[in-house]
């Protein structure tokens, strides 16, 4: 199979399909993607260790978007933050050795955790200093079931408190339709320090709690252009773009359907949904294979 026309603007997350990281990485490159956000549980399972995944990437000639995910980092004490330190180390090695040039750091869910955002906003910007050595940008993201930080307004407020230049915020396209968090809220956030997109939809309108949110999120995510929230993330794109992110986009899609399917016919989804984003939200031209014109 020959691969089709590049999409330079949207790229996919490792998670999202099933099978090695090889697999995964040859799908990507057939469905023309040219990035892709890797996945700590992809790298260190490669047989060949971080060393093997990080020569996958480049052998596939694409560009790493970014490596996930450190949790529950911030607000501990004591013993667990000394722990937490070292897995952000490792995690931020990882991340240099791979290629990648934003760690994703998702808010803390932990019950330990102090809920205090000053204490919060210095962990953060200790993590920020540990990457600056490294030239690594750490991007925060408010997961819709964070302990404290559970929706991007708040997530915003403790990074500019810690207000160190390589801390940046992460968006997820999911945690803000999950949360219902209004999107005018997109415009107060500098797009300098927007350091990642990640987009998602699913398939219905409500996640009232927090284990709903979390069930959908883990399972059943879907490509943009194919869930009950296209009109609100078309919104979400269109203002991004309108406020100047000139960043990359990734489709962070975990759904268990997926993970049963032929990958081509998963990157193809992904593929469509990129070309709906490209073409019909943005309208940016790009040239259409035959399928894609069939389907507009």
């Amino acid at each position: 199979m020959s691969p089709l026309p590049e999409i330079a603007d949207f790229g996919m997350d490792t998670i999202s399909l099933a099978g090695s990281l090889e697999a995964k990485l040859a799908a990507m490159k057939r469905g023309g993607f040219t990035q892709v956000m890797l996945s700590a549980r992809d790298v260190v399972g490669h047989p060949g260790g971080v060393a093997g995944a990080a020569q996958a990437v480049a052998d596939n000639g694409l560009r790493s978007t970014g490596f996930q995910v450190l949790r529950d980092f911030e607000g501990l004490s004591g013993g667990l933050h000394d722990y937490k330190i070292d897995i952000a180390k490792a995690m931020l090695e990882m991340t240099v050795a791979t290629g990648s040039k934003v760690l994703l750091a998702c808010s803390s869910t932990s019950v330990h955790a102090t809920q205090d955002f000053d204490a919060i906003a210095k962990d953060l910007r200790k993590l920020a200093m540990l990457a600056i050595p490294l030239g690594v940008k750490v991007a925060f993201e408010g997961l819709s079931w964070g302990r404290t930080i559970n929706e991007f307004t708040t997530a915003w407020d403790v990074i500019c408190r810690a207000d160190c230049p390589n801390l940046g915020i992460g968006l997820d396209s999911f945690h803000i339709f999950a949360a219902k968090t209004p999107l005018d809220a997109i415009d107060e956030i500098d797009p300098e320090a927007i350091f990642l997109v990640q987009l998602s939809d699913f398939m219905w309108h409500e996640t009232p709690t927090f284990q709903d949110r979390m069930t959908t999120a883990r399972t059943f995510r879907v490509f943009p252009g194919e869930g009950a929230h296209s009109e609100q993330l078309a919104d979400l794109v269109l203002r991004l773009d309108r406020l100047g992110y000139q960043g990359d986009y990734s489709f962070e899609v975990f759904n268990d359907d997926y993970q049963q399917m032929p990958l081509d016919l998963v990157v193809q989804r992904a593929r469509q949904g990129a070309l709906w984003l490209q073409n019909e939200v943005l309208h940016r031209p790009a040239p259409l294979p035959a399928w894609a014109t069939r389907r507009a």
